[in-house]
């Protein structure tokens, strides 16, 4: 049994919520981490230009300063995008790391390294017999060559995976451009042509070309080109480009543990996740609804399984927001329901757990402590 640590959002004078943060993490055992003289990769999302749910500053540069009390060496680090967007190469992710305010000024002593390179391509290849998916994994090469990774997740829903987690900030988040064709290459999407109203929304936005519209304005995708990163179906408002029949949401985040297994093998690690502005989509969107739930708390564990499943459990038993997309009959409550389900019904994100915890990356089963 895994132990996970818990905080609410309450403060008060002297007791920011950074402070709470750095006090939660103390209690967790991050200063048993061995990073003393050590390269140590804070893993975080700097959220997508026009995003507003993504982690503020403010928690990575707290994070930093107790990582450098510790005599570590930290930096602050992602990697590029498959899809078109203010991430897609190192100049431009660069730029929006320091616009949402992940910059020199506002986080000191902790400098933001894109860890795929300029354009995506510096890997490492990490063989992996244990996977049942992937026989290997291509990991970002400033991450793989890290000596130990800290990883800082804002819990939120995903389109594909169901909920984003710190398996999926490690998995996902970790992987090369190479690497995230390899976990999305079994999900090239389709067209509901009754659906499409010729919005042009996946053409402009789909970064291989791969989509266009027919003489009758409906999206086509030329599955030649498509290298099915899905980006298509996340920008899609009317429910025109979805999932193909023969891709599975399970496969994705069976995919993604067992990357970030790859990622963590042989790596210390810790481990901080925070349910607050509970976005329905992921941070790589530039826009955000509001959030589903209320935030209920900042979480810390050295194991990233039993953290994601406290999460999960987290969000399930708290009520739905009225009026968001979690709650589309105007219901006030929904508690002990899956809410990531209700936004995204044809997902399945506790499948990504059970495989996790088949690959012995962690346990879901915890005791909760709360500071």
């Amino acid at each position: 049994m895994s132990e996970v640590f818990y905080t609410n959002l309450r403060s008060s004078p002297g007791r920011s919520l950074p402070k709470k943060m750095e006090l939660l993490v103390k209690a967790a055992g991050i200063e048993k981490l061995p990073c003393r003289d050590k390269f140590t990769a804070i893993k975080i999302h700097f959220g997508e230009l026009g995003n507003m749910a993504f982690l503020r500053h403010n928690y990575a540069a707290r994070m930093a300063e107790v990582l450098k009390e510790m005599g570590s060496r930290p930096f602050l680090t992602d990697t590029n995008t498959l899809y078109s967007g203010s991430r897609a190469n190192a100049v431009d992710h660069l730029r929006t790391a320091f616009l949402n305010g992940y910059n020199p000024i506002s986080v000191p002593g902790a400098p933001v390294i894109i860890a795929d390179g300029l354009k995506g391509t510096d890997e490492e290849v990490i063989p992996l017999p244990e996977g049942e998916y992937c026989k290997e994994a291509r990991i970002a090469s400033g991450i793989a060559s890290a000596d130990v990774l800290v990883s800082m997740t804002h819990f939120k829903g995903h389109e594909q995976a169901g909920f984003g987690g710190a398996l999926k900030n490690i998995g996902m988040g970790c992987a090369s451009v190479g690497g995230k064709l390899h976990l999305h290459s079994d999900s090239q999407p389709v067209i509901e042509r009754s659906n499409c109203i010729g919005c042009r929304v996946c053409v402009n936005h789909c970064r291989h070309k791969a989509v266009t519209l027919d003489a009758e304005k409906k999206a086509v995708i030329d599955y030649a080109i498509c290298v099915g990163c899905g980006q298509c179906v996340a920008v899609c408002q009317y429910d025109a480009a979805r999932p193909g029949t023969y891709s599975t949401t399970q496969g994705l985040t069976a995919k993604i543990a067992e990357y970030a297994l790859a990622v963590l093998k042989d790596k210390p690690h810790f481990h901080v996740a925070f349910i607050m502005d509970v976005s329905p989509h992921c941070d790589c969107w530039g826009t955000n609804d509001i959030p589903i739930v209320p935030d209920v708390g900042m979480l810390a564990s050295f194991d990233p399984l039993a953290l994601d499943q406290a999460c999960f459990d987290m969000v399930r038993n708290a009520p739905a927001v009225p009026g968001s997309m979690a709650d589309p009959h105007g219901e006030k409550t929904l508690e002990g329901k899956d809410k990531f389900t209700c936004v995204h019904p044809r997902t399945d994100g506790e499948f990504g757990l059970a495989h996790a915890e088949k690959l012995k990356i962690g346990s879901r089963t915890y005791t909760l402590t709360e500071v």
